[in-house]
């Protein structure tokens, strides 16, 4: 039996966790797709898949040698691809990871258009908000907002992200509209724990102006953050894409977007060059061209 066939059933079938609808694609009965598994775990002399009645997943063993496959044959795919100078369609699932704040109607547009173009990729979405290692969790991708990505890794500009000043307008009616940066100071303010500080600095009339904000709630959930906001909890620096409807609505104020504001640096990033997938590659180039994304 061939081994290198028997890889990408295993691959397909870990994707879809199921022999049924892998053996379907493969055009193969479920019986040869198990056969080709037996057979991969023979020679390998361990369990690559857990088999219940009712769910398939991977052993720990499993979702080592799956994510060393996976990366194999995709770029067996592309080797002979090139040689036979063919276009590689993207085809498998794309894990990524993203921040909290991007389960916003842009992203999903976005997400949206791409799987249309693509369709024989299946979208995996992280967002949790925590800081994955892509290596050691099978990530193919991350998306984060950083000044300073990870030297390990390779990282590419998408966009820059502008931070809004924000509160809601029942908040302003009780605390006041500031006039001036200074008119800041002491002012409640919902803390994004990833932030370093609780003063913020900018260059005023007079040189650089700081002001520190009285930290009522501090979360590393932008989510959380924003509804705060949105009850009037209190002032808030988040991103333009979360809370651009809510203001056009009244919901949320922009405090002062002539000066109160500053801007992330959204970048892709992924382990290795040497791997760089079709579906990594045209999901990169397609988010940074995305003229909703800027």
């Amino acid at each position: 039996m061939d081994s290198l066939v028997s890889m990408r059933v295993f691959c397909l079938v870990a994707e879809l966790k199921s022999f049924a609808t892998a053996a379907q694609r493969l055009r193969i009965s479920p019986a040869m797709a198990s056969k080709h598994v037996m057979q991969l775990e023979k020679r390998l002399g361990t369990r690559l898949l857990n088999r219940t009645s009712r769910r398939v997943s991977l052993s720990e063993s499993g979702a080592l040698y799956f994510e060393q496959a996976r990366q194999m044959l995709d770029s067996l795919d592309e080797v002979e691809a090139a040689v036979s100078n063919a276009t590689v369609v993207p085809h498998g699932t794309l894990r990524l990871t993203a921040p909290v704040w991007m389960a916003n109607k842009i992203f999903a547009g976005v997400l949206a258009d791409y799987q249309m173009r693509y369709p024989e990729v299946r979208l995996d979405v992280d967002l949790s908000g925590r800081l994955v290692n892509l290596v050691e969790e099978g990530f193919d991708l991350a998306l984060r907002a950083t000044a300073a990505p990870d030297e390990a890794l390779i990282a590419r500009l998408i966009t820059n992200v502008p931070f809004y000043l924000v509160a809601a307008p029942t908040f302003l009616k009780r605390a006041g509209r500031p006039a001036k940066f200074t008119d800041l100071s002491g002012q409640a303010l919902l803390h994004y724990a990833l932030y370093p500080g609780e003063s913020f600095s900018l260059a005023g009339e007079h040189g650089t102006e700081t002001v520190k904000l009285n930290p009522v709630l501090r979360s590393g959930n932008e989510t959380l953050l924003h509804v705060a906001a949105l009850e009037g909890m209190g002032f808030a620096f988040l991103p333009k894409w979360l809370v651009t409807e809510d203001i056009a609505a009244g919901r949320l104020e922009h405090i002062m977007p002539d000066k109160a504001i500053f801007t992330g640096k959204l970048f892709a990033v992924y382990p290795s060059r040497k791997y760089l997938s079709a579906k990594v590659r045209t999901f990169i180039d397609f988010v940074a061209a995305d003229k909703r994304m800027k």
